[in-house]
Parts: structure tokens; sequence; C-alpha cells
């Protein structure tokens, strides 16, 4: 299985990498976004100092008919007496066919670990149909639906008693922009995945976020971020606060 999966990565990175070459052969059309936020919270009393750092970048690279989305993200946290999250999460998605008509098509893949939610690894490969319903400077809002593979390793025991399983999923996301008076931006991505195979095995990740602009390239962002894998019972609602840079070329 971790053959396949090795396989199903190399294969994923190599048509990757050719698009972006594709992609830069003609970069006079080609629109790329770099966005890097940093933010946190800090609670410090008498019995010791609370924290949490949740750092996120992102790329994108936009073709009328193709769009390329990375996003890296790392979040660690520790009060007076054990550490919180040591968390990271890497995916990248394509999309065929956003920006030029309502159906378009999708494919992902992601790896994620987490000490928080209590998992060693996971990564995930898939695809799928998405409808964009507004899609204009000041609104966006999309829905997708498909299906993953799934290979996953964890740090305890799920409720049939294992430690490592693969599971095929729907996976459904809701994805929102919202701009208002080119001040104030509202952007959200939202997943429900359940397992096809267990009721009782599902993730649930909502993320929003709101930015003040400050300056052109700065920010400041506001964040909620809500995780749960109801397969171990394991959970973490996170809201932090910072600055954050994006820049388009």
């Amino acid at each position: 299985m971790k053959q396949i999966v090795k396989k199903a990565v190399g294969i994923f990175l190599f048509l990757w990498a050719n698009q972006l070459a594709g992609l830069a052969q003609f970069s006079d059309t080609v629109n790329h976004y770099i966005n890097f936020s940093g933010t946190g919270n800090l609670n410090k009393t008498n019995t010791g100092t609370t924290y949490l750092l949740n750092n996120t970048a992102r790329f994108q690279v936009n073709k009328k008919k193709i769009s390329l989305n990375s996003m890296a993200g790392y979040v660690y946290g520790r009060n007076p007496t054990i550490k919180t999250n040591d968390d990271f999460l890497a995916t990248l998605n394509l999309d065929f066919l956003k920006d030029v008509q309502k159906f378009y098509y999708w494919a992902l893949t992601g790896y994620e670990k987490s000490f928080s939610l209590k998992v060693d690894s996971r990564f995930q490969a898939g695809a799928g149909v998405g409808y964009v319903f507004v899609n204009s400077d000041k609104a966006n809002l999309e829905l997708s639906d498909g299906f993953l593979f799934e290979t996953t390793d964890l740090g305890v025991v799920d409720v049939h008693g294992r430690t490592s399983y693969q599971a095929a999923r729907n996976s459904l996301r809701l994805k929102y922009r919202f701009l208002i008076k080119e001040i104030v931006r509202i952007d959200g991505t939202n997943f429900f995945q359940p397992s096809l195979s267990d009721g009782r095995d599902y993730i649930l990740k909502l993320n929003t976020s709101v930015s003040v602009n400050l300056y052109k390239w700065l920010n400041f962002t506001t964040s909620f971020n809500y995780n749960r894998q109801n397969i171990t019972s394991t959970e973490n609602l996170l809201m932090t606060y910072g600055l954050s840079m994006e820049k388009y070329f």
C-alpha cells in the first residue's frame, strides 16, 4: 500500500511540474499570487504562559483554464505543563475550467501530521467536480464534491482498535470570499469528508479568516479554525490574530 501511495504522489508531482513548465511558456497570460500569514495568541499569568503560533503560506498560479493552488501551514502551541499543538498540513490542488464556466473539475493531494488530532501521518489524493455560484472581484462562492483515497497512521487507537487504516471518502467543500469596500476581506474554506464505508468515520474542517487592509500588501488578520476527527474523538479549535502579507505578480 505504501508503494502505491508513493507512486501516486510521484505521478501527481510529475504532472504538476510539467504543468508549471507549460504555464511558464505563456507567462504573459499567467497570474501569480503569494501570501504569508503569521498569527497567534498569548496568555501569561502567575502560573505560566500559554501560547499558540499559526503560520500559513500560500502560492497560486492562475491561467484562463487552469489554476494551481498550494498551501502549507504549521501550528505550534504550549500551555504551562504540556505541548498542545504540533500540527502540519500541506495541500496542492488543480482546478480546470473554473474561470471560464460554472462547472469545473478539480484534483487534490494533501499531507497532514497533527499532534492535537493524534494523526501521525495522513495522505489524501482524489478528484471531483465543482460549481461556481458567484465569481467577481468582490465576491466568490463555490461548492465542490468528489472522492478521495486516504491512508492514515494514528497516534492513538480508533473506535475499531486500529492505529493504521485506508479509506475512501466523499469530500464536500464550501469555499467563499467577500470583499467589503476594498478594505475588509472574508475568506473561508470548509470541508466535510465522511468515509464511504463507516458512518462513524468523518473529518470536519472549518476555516474562516477576516482581514483588514493596512497597506497595499499588508493586512491585519484574525483566523478561526476548527478540526474534528470523529473516529478518534479528537478535535481542536484555534482563534488567532496577527499580520498577513500578500502580492500579485
